[in-house]
């Protein structure tokens, strides 16, 4: 293996490690959120808060992350960012009252920027005919969402609230070191990239487009992976633990099936897999929707959902890069800055349907009908003969 091989397999590699612990932090609050209810006697609308309020500041900071990212280099970006989560989770163990904790908790959003800076990083590693699978195996860092549903209840059931933030504080340090130690920044183009000229991908239809899209798949999947356990609790009467470890089996078959919805969308019409993909969104939400208190219809809608939303997830982004290679920060930015806001408000959607109508299926119909919005747009404005490229609005 030559050097250059070399290093691209170790920005590769830990650039996802670094993802996976960074994605446990953000996803920290919504394996125990029905325990922290109870113990602070929240209504559900406090508890919805305190699952998406991460997903705030890791969305919108997506944008200005992944120019920064283009600018300065992702060894560097990466590496400040994930200091600076070091710092709330060590405050969140010291403050016990909900008004302090979701203080913390904002800022340990920031762990959700680190996608846009990974994909930033990686892609300048790597020729456009494998983007596709290594953007693909990079966004496998979303399994630390399932990290954080195998280890949070044990962790809270065992040590306490505080050492839930200590242990994955002092992990972040250890991957830090890790990160730094193990990677090499690529040499800074000769061209800067201007604000104005990063910015400047909005006038491209397909930033737009994908925006959307991704606003299904991957607010989806972190939705799904955010309110699950609460779901698997209050529905089918399941222990903290035994609803972490199933919803970490959902983070799983979603997070894996990613590379696949990549290397489909590398050698297939991608925009012909999303058709499919968002076919099967549509079908697989209504099962949900009419599954009531059957655990095994439940159960079987949301395997095939995870595999669904996470495919999706690979096909989207490999799209991506083709807006303007020499901004895929930016791009990346604002695309998961999107998706990252529809984990937001499905999450808070149901924790309101779940207090008016006492369960949750009209929100998987309204998933449905998004869907359905979607392939709407794709009908409108793809031809399968046609390139995969709209032009620029103006």
């Amino acid at each position: 293996m030559d050097v250059k091989k070399k290093d691209q397999t170790s920005a590769l590699l830990l650039s996802t490690i670094a993802m996976v612990i960074s994605f446990a932090l953000w996803s920290v609050m919504a394996p125990i959120a029905t325990n922290i209810q109870s113990l602070y006697g929240l209504s559900e609308i406090q508890k919805s808060f305190l699952i998406v309020t991460p997903v705030v500041l890791g969305s919108i900071m997506r944008i200005p992350m992944g120019i920064v990212t283009d600018k300065y280099g992702g060894r560097k970006v990466y590496t400040l960012t994930m200091l600076f989560l070091i710092i709330p989770m060590v405050g969140a163990g010291f403050f016990h009252t909900y008004a302090l904790l979701l203080f913390f908790v904002f800022f340990i959003g920031m762990a959700g920027t680190t996608f846009a800076i990974a994909v930033s990083y990686v892609t300048k590693w790597f020729p456009p005919e494998k983007q596709g699978v290594v953007l693909g195996i990079t966004g496998m860092g979303n399994m630390g969402t399932a990290l954080a549903s195998f280890t949070v209840p044990t962790l809270y059931t065992n040590f306490g609230l505080e050492w839930v933030f200590w242990g994955f504080a002092a992990a972040m340090a250890v991957m830090t070191l890790i990160f730094w130690a193990g990677t090499k920044e690529l040499p800074n183009p000769q061209e800067v990239v201007t604000l104005k000229t990063s910015l400047s991908v909005v006038k491209y239809k397909q930033t737009w487009v994908l925006s959307l899209f991704y606003f299904l798949t991957f607010g989806g999947f972190m939705a799904f992976s955010l309110y699950l356990p609460a779901i698997f609790q209050e529905t089918f009467q399941f222990s903290a633990v035994r609803a972490g470890m199933i919803t970490a089996g959902f983070v799983i078959a979603a997070t894996c099936i990613r590379p696949l919805g990549g290397y489909l969308a590398d050698i297939f019409n991608p925009i012909t897999v999303l058709k499919l993909l968002f076919i099967g969104i549509v079908l697989f939400a209504l099962g949900m929707a009419f599954s009531g208190a059957n655990f095994l219809l439940f159960s079987i809608s949301c395997a095939v959902m995870a595999l669904l939303l996470g495919a999706g997830n690979g096909a989207v982004f490999k799209l991506v890069p083709q807006v303007s290679p020499t901004n895929t920060g930016a791009v990346t930015g604002f695309v998961s800055a999107v998706g990252g806001v529809g984990g937001f408000f499905p999450p808070v959607a149901l924790g309101m349907i779940k207090g008016i109508t006492g369960g949750y299926a009209f929100g998987f119909l309204l998933l449905a009908v998004f869907t359905i919005g979607c392939l709407i747009v794709i009908r409108k404005l793809y031809d399968n003969r046609t390139t995969m490229r709209p032009k620029p609005t103006t």
